[in-house]
């Protein structure tokens, strides 16, 4: 902070865009000194944006005239030294502008609001009723494994230097109530705890478990809250006050949440850290996972990262020594892990009107469990009635006018909807390439399975879970409802169904036509894969109470398959050690560190310009650069996408190399004017 002439000169982080070159804090006049982290508002431009007085000493010129500060949120206390680095450092390691990245995770509503405003909302706060007092629940016992690793975490609390621990448990071996132990250890030290879920519609089911448990200890007005998209501004804003402020203790929420400003924090949780959804796929690129490692780094304090099945880095750690692998290899309750069954699909004989998803012997299977009244899940990876429409004359199939991709035909509604830009339109009463009325779906979806299965199963309650059956506020929570109480004999759905969901009565599970990923050009869907059908088959045979085996059939054309065998066994460990052998050998994550620079354009040309013209621009020999390729999915609404790999041995090098070249690359665009976006995306998840 620097005096010019009675003004005092203030640094503020305010989201100017990228393009402008303007990636550091801007200087502003003020006329009081401002502590760090003091929200504020200030013009850029002709606009009056938020902004945040960052840590450092401004550079005072006299000879400018700088534009005063518009307004002071004083009612607020600073954002802490801890959340400013931790800003810093995400922006720099994701290569953005720590304004654009301040804007991006403060409550959108903060935004809106004068310091008048927000008083009156802090002023709402304190009016809110304290919860009825509630008796104090009763814990479950402990197995002998659970007591481990809950002693452990506990013993990190205490420590100086805690390692973060790394808790591999098979499905249903009690992670959560370790969670919950290790959070009830940092509550009553006088710590904040944060828990982050992948998705959404894990944490109204986390949210409930633990207020259940905590509402006795933290009685409170919003000691325990929650912080994801799906909530409303009011809402959302609400929340993190409440953590701000020191009043919410617990802290539950997806991958935005790991910048909520907790003061006390003293604890941080991460359930099903494998989860692809931890990684933002816009703006800026963060892994939500490894900033929740760095925050737990930097203020020494202990980060829990659970799965059944872990991501390859994070096992790699274990097996380094970097992370303490803490193990609970047995159910609770002594429930057995459901048998795996792989179906040869190969030996099947071939029956007319027998489906490539329901054969005859998984139809016999359904209606077996039918009759025992058993709940069964079908799991099937891909939404709509089926992928394509297609003619039989002339070979026409509904593609996407605007995407290289083909739209997926949804029978309830009848129309054929591109997944990637929306493209939707009623589906055509023929052909629309030679008129021909005979139009058909090949292969098929959630929605057409779920048809086909009440056709063949009559009397059988079948319900689909999807993105496409809970688009509507308050449908997911009632369709899961219907599963735990009963109300369901067989569930088809997509990965939303195979995660984290405590469903007691499933005693069989089936995964049809899992096997397009065994052959991806992407090296990390093997990995995606078992991941996904280790937490389908867990849902089976979590009450020990019932009498039949619960089973787990996967029904696949390549039975020998390696990542077969392994999920067979139930052997994470072997499947992640012949992983970790082949990513080894060839150089890949985690033993080298990649970069992903993407570039859409109206046309190939153009995009790959640009990207030829980067990679010019990168000069270190010990990086290697790809040659630009086009992208998975090569065009979405009209645009070209293109993608050029960047990889390094060392991580370091990587981030040198990257904090000369975006500015480059900014500074090129404007050369490129074809190009209508480029992004740096640093360790990518999908290739």
């Amino acid at each position: 902070m620097a005096e010019t002439g009675g003004a005092v000169t203030v640094r503020v982080a305010v989201d100017a865009p990228q393009h402008s070159g303007l990636n550091g804090p801007l200087d502003y006049a003020s006329e009081q000194a401002l502590a760090s982290g003091t929200l504020v508002r200030v013009p850029l431009g002709k606009r009056e944006l938020l902004g945040v007085v960052w840590p450092g000493e401004a550079v005072g010129q006299p000879e400018m005239a700088l534009r005063p500060v518009a307004a002071v949120f004083s009612v607020l206390p600073p954002l802490g030294a801890d959340w400013c680095r931790l800003l810093d450092f995400a922006a720099g390691y994701y290569q953005r502008s720590v304004g654009e990245l301040a804007s991006a995770v403060l409550p959108p509503q903060l935004r809106e609001l004068s310091p008048e405003q927000l008083a009156a909302r802090l002023r709402k706060l304190d009016k809110k009723p304290a919860s009825a007092a509630v008796a104090e629940p009763v814990k479950p016992p402990l197995a002998p494994e659970q007591a481990e690793a809950v002693a452990r975490i506990q013993a990190q609390l205490a420590s100086d230097s805690p390692k973060p621990a790394l808790l591999f448990g098979v499905t249903g071996s009690g992670k959560t109530e370790v969670y919950l132990r290790a959070a009830e250890a940092a509550l009553a030290a006088g710590r904040q705890v944060l828990v982050l879920v992948p998705e959404i519609n894990l944490t109204p089911q986390l949210e409930a478990r633990f207020t259940e448990r905590f509402a006795a200890t933290c009685p409170e007005p919003l000691a325990i809250v929650s912080l994801h998209s799906a909530l409303t501004p009011a809402q959302r804003l609400q929340n993190w006050l409440a953590a701000h402020l020191g009043r919410a203790r617990l802290v539950l929420g997806t991958r935005l949440a790991v910048f909520a400003s907790m003061p006390e924090l003293g604890l941080i949780v991460v359930d099903e850290e494998h989860d692809p959804s931890y990684k933002q796929q816009d703006g800026a690129r963060y892994s939500a996972r490894d900033l929740a490692v760095w925050r737990a780094h930097d203020l020494k304090v202990p980060v829990v990262l659970g799965s059944a099945t872990p991501s390859l880095e994070s096992w790699q750690h274990a097996e380094s020594g970097r992370y303490e692998r803490l193990t609970l290899a047995a159910r609770i309750g002594g429930g057995a892990l459901p048998r795996v069954k792989l179906f040869d699909m190969k030996a099947l004989p071939p029956t007319a009107g027998v489906t490539t998803a329901l054969t005859a012997p998984l139809l016999a299977e359904l209606k077996a469990r039918l009759e025992r009244r058993e709940q069964s899940l079908v799991f099937l990876n891909r939404r709509g009635y089926a992928p394509v429409l297609h003619c039989g004359e002339c070979q026409w199939k509904s593609d996407c006018p605007h995407c290289s991709a083909w739209r997926v035909f949804h029978k309830r509604d009848r129309t054929l909807r591109c997944h990637h830009c929306g493209f939707t339109e009623r589906v055509p009463s023929a052909c629309p390439n030679c008129g021909n009325p005979d139009i058909a779906p090949i292969g098929r979806g959630t929605e057409r399975l779920e048809e086909q299965l009440a056709e063949a199963l009559p009397g059988a309650r079948v319900l689909r879970i999807d993105a496409d059956s809970t688009r509507r506020k308050g449908e997911l929570e009632a369709q899961l409802k219907a599963v735990h109480d009963g109300d369901v004999d067989i569930l088809v759905g997509t990965q939303m169904i195979a995660k984290g969901h405590d469903f007691r009565r499933i005693r069989f599970v089936a995964a049809v036509n899992p096997d397009g990923a065994l052959f991806s050009s992407d090296f990390r869907a093997p990995e995606r894969l078992f991941a996904l059908l280790m937490q389908a088959g867990g849902r089976a045979g979590r009450d020990a109470s019932s009498d039949s085996p619960a089973e787990m059939w996967v029904q696949t054309w390549h039975r020998e398959h390696a990542l077969y065998q392994a999920l067979a066994r139930h052997d994470y460990v072997r499947f992640a050690k012949t992983q970790l052998d082949e990513r080894r050998s060839a150089g890949l994550p985690p033993f080298s560190h990649l970069a992903l620079l993407r570039a859409e354009a109206r046309t190939v040309e153009a995009a790959k310009a640009f990207l030829v013209a980067a990679a010019a621009l990168l000069q270190d020999e010990q990086l290697l650069v790809y040659p630009p390729v086009p992208h998975a999915v090569a065009r979405v609404a009209d645009v070209e996408r293109m993608q050029m790999l960047v990889e390094a041995t060392q991580r370091a090098r990587l981030q040198a190399s990257l904090r000369d070249w975006v500015p480059a690359l900014i500074a090129l665009k404007r050369e490129h004017k074809a190009v209508l976006r480029w992004a740096v995306d640093v360790d990518p998840l999908a290739i």
